[in-house]
């Protein structure tokens, strides 16, 4: 047995049993994963796999048990590694981190900044991606740190630490009617911003849930528009006199989006939290918390730590 195939195992349940992606994913033949795979049944006395003619096709009720073990293994030996060069190699290194596009253009880019000045022989790497796709990214093995809103406290293979508190806002051109409105005092209600369209996030993305929870519970239907994954293609539409947009309060500087006003929403919509998400059971490098800490102050190595134990322990996320 070998760790080569337990990679080709793990892969070919991730590449939907397609052992030419597979191939390419380990970098090796097709001929060798198919070897790899034969050799552990084997070895092992077993099918893992499902076969029609020379095609796998799922797991086997053995494949289903051994996965569990095989995906253990793996990170256990990826953990050894992290660990011995966090010894070896000190403040040298590579850190990947997961995110919606919100996070890393708003919430990421000063501690992505303050981190880099104290570690400058750490090598950064961000992926983007919606909150399902970052969580898929921690779960791979891809990224060290996923940060989202939405999703990330959802699955049960992660511990999901919350980060801060961020509000919802609406945003509209200058001469909108709602400046108007809001401009004698009154605060904005559902009803009036039903009265126009609306262009706000997709579902899933950064806090659209409470939009639409917002507007059930009110009994008000809202005109949406145009969706996006961000809030740079919400703000074009709206300079553009598409609609009124509903953006993170974050993504709003008074500055640069001087063609936009920003209306107070925040008794509109329910808070939302970001969450930072580290995989169960994975060894974290000492400047995987130093970071952690910079971009959240109260997550110090000891409470991620202790999280961990406890997260591990009760078998829930925070």
């Amino acid at each position: 047995m070998n760790f080569q195939q337990l990679r080709s195992i793990r892969e070919a349940v991730r590449q939907g049993f397609n052992l030419t992606t597979v191939a390419q994913a380990l970098h090796t033949s097709q001929p060798g994963v198919s070897r790899q795979i034969r050799e552990l049944e084997d070895e092992l006395g077993i099918e893992i796999f499902v076969r029609a003619g020379k095609r796998l096709t799922g797991l086997t009720a053995p494949g289903a048990t051994l996965l569990p073990i095989i995906e253990r293994l793996l990170q256990e030996a990826d953990n050894l590694r992290r660990a011995g060069e966090d010894y070896a190699q000190q403040d040298r290194g590579t850190l990947t981190i997961a995110a919606t596009h919100s996070q890393a253009r708003y919430a990421l880019p000063p501690a992505v900044r303050d981190f880099s000045a104290l570690h400058p022989q750490v090598s950064l790497r961000m992926h983007q991606g919606s909150p399902r796709q970052v969580a898929e990214m921690l779960l791979a093995g891809e990224a060290d740190i996923g940060v989202a809103t939405e999703a990330l406290s959802q699955y049960p293979e992660l511990v999901a630490l919350p980060c801060y508190q961020w509000t919802h806002l609406v945003i509209v051109p200058h001469d909108h009617p709602l400046t108007r409105e809001t401009a004698q005092g009154t605060p904005l209600n559902l009803t009036q911003l039903s009265q126009f369209p609306v262009i706000t996030y997709e579902a899933g993305y950064t806090g659209r849930s409470h939009i639409d929870e917002a507007f059930a519970r009110a009994r008000v239907q809202a005109n949406v528009v145009l969706e996006a994954m961000d809030a740079d293609v919400i703000k074009t539409y709206v300079e553009l006199g598409m609609g009124v947009g509903i953006v993170a309060a974050i993504a709003y500087d008074e500055e640069r989006d001087a063609r936009l006003r920003a209306i107070d929403a925040r008794h509109l919509f329910a808070p939302n939290m970001t969450r930072l998400a580290i995989r169960r059971g994975t060894f974290l490098r000492s400047y995987v918390y130093d970071f952690v800490q910079t971009f959240a102050s109260p997550l110090t190595r000891q409470v991620v730590e202790q999280a961990l134990v406890e997260d591990e322990a009760s078998g829930f996320d925070i």
